[in-house]
């Protein structure tokens, strides 16, 4: 495809503002020097030119001066404040024109906002556990909810403020967790019907098609998605004070202490089912060009759709999504260049003669090369 000027946008953990009396996970979200350099090199692999950018208080008067030299931003910037911080770059984006990969500001804000989110899926037949919202930590306990039950913040990701509490067994605990979520992270407390089953994840690229278009390539179905191998969370090798949960301390502090089982060993029809939801619970938040979606099985072994990640990781080392694309065969910088050319189509950019991408097989005879 043209090489594109790519503004690539983040957050770096090193840079972001200090605030009184932020939690001690405050900073898990954003990102780390390796992965923005990472990055860069993935995109420069992809021929691009590429100016790196800190999503802070200089971007928008960055972004004006140079908004007619940017082709495209890639845009991995979770934001540093507000209910829908990850909005905030895409809204500045667009109020600029200029183009961006995956999702717009309205599926950025459901996708933060937790129990939103589970309405929206509710509402579209995407199974969701049981839930209620504390803002006051007061109200009384819904009757259909019974323990255990999992407490976590409302608008939060990255495991931040899921802790061994999490677990709560009876109305006292419930009420400790619950008022802990309130004061520490400033926000409503979203309580969850605790599922016991396996942790598993399934991330995909791709759009829903207009009627009477194809896909972008063969890497895709009919439908306009191409669906990773999915993964499983084993995380039976954790310490056993962190109660199986894929917590904050694991994600930040031990990454690779469990097992990541990729692609993971599931019976065909709920494999079916999970790669199912996972592009209805895309379509029903409006999401684009990437994803990731978290699921939990319940005790028979059903799954319930935790939270849709607008905004996956993309560390090569240690994201999930990346661990997928890995599994088969999808070297890093075909992943991120793949972003690239979706978000390229949608906008209508110039993409040259060749077209966007390459077939699947030169893509994958690429990986085993790199």
């Amino acid at each position: 495809m043209r090489a594109l000027h790519v503004a690539l946008l983040y957050n770096l953990k090193e840079n972001a503002p200090h605030q009184e009396g932020a939690p001690e996970d405050a900073l898990a979200e954003l990102d780390s020097v390796e992965t923005v350099q990472a990055l860069e090199a993935a995109l420069r692999a992809g021929g691009h030119k590429v100016t790196p950018l800190e999503g802070n208080l200089d971007l928008y008067p960055t972004l004006y001066r140079m908004r007619g030299e940017i082709d495209l931003a890639f845009n991995i910037c979770e934001g540093h404040r507000g209910e829908s911080r990850e909005s905030q770059v895409p809204a500045i984006l667009e109020m600029l024109g200029i183009p961006y990969t995956a999702s717009k500001v309205l599926a950025n804000a459901l996708s933060l906002d937790k129990p939103m989110a589970k309405r929206i899926l509710r509402a579209c037949g995407v199974p969701t556990p049981p839930f209620q919202i504390f803002t006051y930590g007061t109200e009384e306990l819904d009757p259909a909810l019974s323990f255990p039950l999992f407490v976590k913040p409302s608008r939060e990701g990255t495991g931040m403020g899921i802790s061994s509490r999490s677990i709560v067994e009876d109305e006292t605990s419930l009420r400790e967790q619950v008022a802990w979520v309130i004061r520490t992270y400033r926000q409503p407390a979203l309580v969850e019907t605790y599922l016991p089953g396996r942790e598993l994840t399934v991330g995909l690229l791709g759009n829903a098609l207009s009627p009477g278009t194809r896909p972008l390539s063969d890497l895709y179905d009919a439908n306009g998605f191409h669906i990773f191998p999915i993964l499983e969370i084993d995380l039976t090798p954790v310490p056993e004070s962190q109660r199986g949960l894929y917590t904050s301390y694991v994600k930040s502090k031990m990454p690779l202490a469990p097992n990541y089982v990729c692609p993971a060993r599931l019976e065909p029809a709920l494999e079916r089912e999970l790669k199912r939801l996972a592009v209805a619970a895309f379509n029903a938040l409006g999401c684009l060009d990437v994803s990731r979606v978290d699921f939990r099985l319940d005790a028979e072994g059903r799954p319930y759709v935790l939270e849709i990640n607008t905004l996956p990781g993309l560390n090569p080392e240690i994201s999930d999504l990346c661990i997928m694309a890995r599994a088969e065969g999808m070297a890093y910088h075909i992943l991120i260049n793949e972003i690239v050319n979706l978000a390229a189509v949608r906008y209508g950019l110039d993409v040259g003669p060749s077209g966007p991408v390459g077939c699947k097989e030169e893509m994958y005879s690429e990986a085993g090369r790199a």
